[in-house]
């Protein structure tokens, strides 16, 4: 049975972007996207999901709350932390609140992704990926070092390059990386096909990509579609 997941993220492109990604997974059933704490919160507290996917600065309920209600009352919950604004001792706060990973915003969504996928397996993914304990309940204190195979690639496009993207610019620059025309971007999203092409131009100026072929790149390897 597919792992019911929620994103709780109050940005609306990075929301749309993980949601986009997290519904090609294998095994993971999205359930709930939500932008406010609160609203968020209530869901996971009478849904109970296998997976939290939460940002920590939220309106309404900070997202350190949010962990705490719902490992209190839904300790079944494994649960990913988001975080723009990492700091030293973070990693360590959210382990001992019982938070099973974190990862930086603007890695690149294949880096978020792992981490997803790190979690969802049982295992725990700070700054180090952790393997998979025979309780989750007595958990080892990992270390945080950054090791060479978990860093993000340094060329890899990043998610805050992409989050300048309005969500209709991100929608459609997903349809033409996955090939389709702009005559067919127009058909399917029901705008003209002077509108599809003025999006895209403003959305491959903000990348700063100068042709289709590059914009396609971009977008496999931030992880907006697959290869």
């Amino acid at each position: 049975m597919p792992s019911k997941t929620v994103i709780i993220e109050d940005e609306t492109v990075f929301r749309q972007m993980l949601s986009l990604a997290l519904k090609k997974v294998s095994g993971l059933q999205l359930v709930g996207e939500f932008s406010d704490g609160r609203t968020g919160l209530d869901f996971c507290l009478q849904e109970k999901p296998q997976l939290l996917v939460v940002d920590m600065y939220l309106p309404e309920v900070h997202g350190m709350e949010i962990v705490k209600e719902v490992r209190a009352q839904s300790p079944g919950t494994r649960i990913l932390v988001l975080t723009g604004h990492p700091d030293g001792d973070l990693p360590a706060r959210l382990l001992r609140a019982g938070v099973h990973g974190m990862v930086d915003k603007t890695a690149p969504l294949s880096y978020v992704l792992q981490a997803v996928e790190a979690v969802m397996r049982g295992g725990m993914f700070f700054a180090a990926s952790v393997p998979p304990i025979p309780n989750a309940e007595d958990k080892p204190e990992p270390s945080f070092y950054r090791t060479p195979h978990t860093q993000p690639p340094p060329s890899a496009p990043s998610l805050a390059a992409a989050a300048t993207l309005t969500p209709r610019e991100l929608e459609i620059v997903g349809l033409v990386s996955e090939g389709f025309s702009s005559k067919e971007v127009a058909g399917q999203l029901n705008l003209s096909v002077r509108t599809v092409e003025k999006h895209r131009a403003n959305a491959m100026e903000k990348l700063d990509v100068h042709d289709v072929a590059s914009l396609v790149r971009y977008c496999i390897k931030a992880g907006i579609v697959t290869a």
